[in-house]
Formats: C-alpha cells, structure tokens, sequence
C-alpha cells in the first residue's frame, strides 16, 4: 500500500471518513456503516445534543434592508460558525440564494444548512456544483414564504463549515419575492482559518528495530482562531503489510506521556481494512480557549513479535474537532532487525 493510499485508510480509522477534512452527516440523515459494529461516539453524542437546541433567531442588518445577511469574521475549520438572513419584504413562494466566492479552497467543500423550527432540524441547502471551470463560486439556495416587513422581519438561522483548508470566502446573499423582484444584501467575508499544528521529533527516515528503542514524536495545537474547540481529539494510525503478513495491534507499543509518566495506548484493528488506530487521551476536558495550546507526546516501538517480511511502515496522526479532522501527518518508519 502507498504512503497516500494508507494516509486516506487511516483517516478512515480515526474518522469514519477519510479526506484533509473528513465531513460529518448533516442532521436527520444516517451514517454509513464500515466494518464491524457500528458505534456512536462521544462527539457524535455531544453534537447532536447541540444540534437538539434551536439557535437564535434574532434580526440582523438594518430596518432600511429588504434583506440582511449576517457572517462573522472567522470561521473555524472543524466548527460549525452560525449566520443567518433577516427579510423585511413578503415573500410568496420565492428562493433566497447565496453566491459564494472563495479564495483557498473549492466552494464544493463548503457545507451550508438551515434550520427548519417545525422538524428541529438542520437540513442542507440546494446546492449548484462549481464545476472545473468555476471551482471558486458556488450557488446556495433554499425556498422561503414569509409575511415578513420592517415591523415584523422573517429570520432563518444558518450555518455553515469549510471542510477543506484555510481560505477566505465572500458571501452575497439576495432574495426572489415570487413576484418579479430581487433584492440584494451587502456582501459578507469571512477567513476560513484552523488552530496551528506542529509535529517535532520524528525524523524523515526513521527506522525502528523489533524490540528496539522506541520513536519520539510530539504534536502540539495552538488555538489561534477566535472560537474555543470544545472536542478536540488526535489519533494515531498505522498500517504495514509484507509478502505474507500485516502489522497488527500487538505488533505496535505505543505510548502517550500522561500526569508524569508515560502510558500504553491500545491500538484497534480496522475491522475489514489491515490498518489499525488508536484515539489519544485527551490534554484537558476544558474546550481549546483561543490562545491556548495542547500537546500530545508519543513514543512508538515495534515488538519482537512483529512478522520478519514487514520491512516498513506507514503511519500518521490527525487532529480534529469531535467528527471532522482538520490536520493530518504522516509519520512512515522502517523496520529491522531482531
């Protein structure tokens, strides 16, 4: 197996998905099974707590707008960043559309729900494909009926999640009333920005010998963006096949340096996929204030157990916030001796 090929089967060990940044399902819609028994996470569990909560609805832009379309400045990879229009207009049976624009990334990658108050559910919006000539504007639409004025404004509560890489991306939203109008909102920019990932230690051409010494890594994430992450996780994964056998768990030790002293780590099969993969423990149980930092330290060896025709590695780590990974490294190593 090649280093990207395992790269992508170890993203979908750790994730369920694989991909720079592996999407989690939108509300109301069923996960695909992979090997072995299904299980929901922790993240999964948290996540659809908050997306039983209905969001805010209150009213952006200004009274003298038929249509206002509300966007932070930042919006983290690995979050959801909330956003939302305000009509002031009656709409019978129209369309509002969002054209986006961005810089860094395909707006394919972009995901955009609303949501719906009478189903308590997040729901994608209608989306037209950029297309190879067009990879950096994409079209959002979503139909809408609504008594709304400057007295009483109509608000739908929006978010959205860059699933790919760091970028800039402008929003243009506007309304079709159902009669022959169209009115416009200013356009809105954002920075599709991830706290800062480093990985010291492990050497390009790392070789570790069966029942050797093991290999020292250390990843550390800064929060540089202006949102907490309130489920970050980092895993490892490891996969290595010969003429005749595959590494499997207990062919790996790893180690994570917790409260002073350093602790095994189980690896588990991928099930139908030889790889294997382990989630590390956790730095703290507060989220990732911004500015703040978390670092894991690893050690990696190889036992004396490990099959003689398994000459090499592949291996890595990634981080992410509950579902979604945002970073990924890959960490190869050969083996020897013994």
């Amino acid at each position: 197996m090649g280093s990207a090929v395992a790269l992508t089967a170890g993203l979908a060990l750790v994730s369920g998905t694989a991909g720079q940044a592996a999407a989690i399902p939108a509300a109301g819609t069923k996960a695909t099974e992979g090997c072995g028994d299904a299980q929901v996470s922790a993240a999964q569990a948290a996540r659809a707590a908050a997306d039983a909560t209905p969001p805010e609805r209150s009213a952006v832009g200004s009274t003298a707008e038929k249509i206002s379309y509300s966007l932070p400045g930042q919006a983290p990879i690995g979050l959801w960043t909330r956003s939302g229009v305000t009509l002031r207009t009656p709409v019978t049976k129209g369309t509002v559309r969002l054209d986006v624009d961005s810089r860094g990334f395909d707006t394919d990658s972009l995901s955009v729900q609303r949501y719906v108050p009478e189903t308590h559910l997040w729901v994608d919006l209608d989306t037209r494909p950029s297309g190879s000539g067009t990879p950096q504007h994409g079209v959002f639409t979503f139909p809408v009926t609504a008594a709304a004025s400057a007295d009483h404004p109509h608000t739908v509560a929006l978010r959205l999640q860059d699933l790919d890489k760091p970028g800039t991306f402008t929003v243009t939203a506007s309304v079709q009333d159902g009669k022959g109008h169209t009115y416009r909102s200013p356009a809105r920019t954002a920075t599709a920005t991830r706290p800062a990932v480093s990985v010291s230690g492990w050497q390009q051409h790392t070789t570790l010998t069966r029942g050797g010494p093991a290999g020292d890594v250390t990843v550390t994430v800064k929060n540089t963006t202006d949102r907490a992450y309130p489920a970050l996780n980092a895993s490892y994964f490891a996969y290595g096949g010969g003429v005749g056998h595959a590494l499997t768990p207990k062919d790996l030790v790893l180690q994570q340096y917790r409260s002073g002293h350093w602790e095994r780590v189980g690896l588990v099969a991928g099930g139908c996929d030889p790889g294997m993969s382990a989630a590390l423990a956790a730095t703290s149980k507060k989220p990732l204030a911004p500015g703040e930092s978390a670092v894991y330290r690893l050690r990696v060896a190889v036992a004396s157990s490990a099959p003689r025709d398994v000459t090499s590695a592949d291996a890595g780590v990634s981080v992410g916030n509950g579902d979604l990974s945002f970073f990924s490294r890959q960490l190869p190593f050969a083996i020897k001796g013994k």
